[in-house]
């Protein structure tokens, strides 16, 4: 089966309920979401999911773009919430250079305080990064000195860097994850990256309901989707789907401790 790791199910999907997606991926050889929280208000949504549904986990963090809106005790709240047993990391955090939506020294900073706190929750982290790859860079190198030993980073969630942050990301023992934009027409150079990249680091993803890929384009993206990721990641690297669909979900059961004996997509 794959596991799509990262997705966002609180958002308007044309009316479908996180079951119906749930379902929908599981017919599409999907067995397991994590849906992503990206702010305080975001954490209910993630865990009424996950509670719901024993195929849903969930993480919980405070998105770059969200980081001028931080509220007093909203990272107390996080913290809080990570205690959840289906809550499997501290995400989506990170910086984002791009949008002018939060001040850069304010998207530092409260990076580096998530970053300390997954620490303290002894959580893997996924990490959001837009035309920030220096700083970005900086705050990981910092964070992995401070890691237990045999401990997992996190990810680079859709990425879309260069392959020296790439590079340099697996060397501090991040996972890398790959998104519909690995289909694009004029996404080459990450499907170079892809193709090198040791296929035992690489996570596959949606973000949905954003980037869905080739030949869903035009579409609102699904989680059952993914699997159009993973073919594309097998045709890349000149392997069976099989070899994706597997490692790719044993990737994220070892990076999240994913209960996958428990897991089963819906054969048809």
């Amino acid at each position: 089966m794959l596991i799509d790791t990262h997705c966002h199910l609180y958002h308007d999907f044309g009316g479908k309920k996180p079951g119906a997606l749930l379902h929908d991926a599981k017919l599409a050889g999907v067995g397991a979401l994590i849906t992503i929280g990206v702010d305080a208000a975001t954490v209910q949504h993630c865990q009424n999911a996950s509670d719901e549904f024993p195929e849903i986990f969930h993480s919980v963090g405070i998105h770059a773009h969200e980081a001028s809106k931080m509220g007093q005790g909203d990272l107390a709240l996080i913290e809080k919430a990570a205690a959840n047993p289906k809550c499997v990391a501290i995400g989506e955090i990170g910086l984002d250079y791009y949008y002018d939506f939060s001040p850069k020294e304010l998207q530092r900073e409260v990076f580096k305080k998530q970053l300390e706190l997954a620490l303290k929750c002894k959580k893997p982290v996924i990490v959001h990064c837009r035309d920030a790859e220096q700083d970005v860079l900086s705050s990981l190198r910092e964070y992995a000195t401070k890691l237990p030993y045999e401990s997992e980073a996190g990810v680079l969630h859709c990425f879309t860097g260069t392959f020296e942050f790439g590079k340099a990301c697996l060397d501090l023992g991040f996972f890398i994850s790959f998104s519909g934009v690995i289909t694009f027409k004029n996404s080459e150079l990450l499907r170079q990256a892809a193709r090198e990249f040791p296929l035992e680091r690489l996570l596959v993803e949606t973000d949905s309901p954003y980037l869905a890929p080739v030949p869903f384009r035009g579409k609102k993206c699904e989680p059952s989707m993914v699997k159009a990721t993973a073919l594309k990641l097998a045709e890349i690297r000149g392997v069976p789907f099989e070899q994706i669909e597997k490692q790719t979900t044993l990737n994220a059961a070892r990076l999240f401790k994913l209960p996958l004996a428990s897991l089963e997509p819906i054969r048809v």
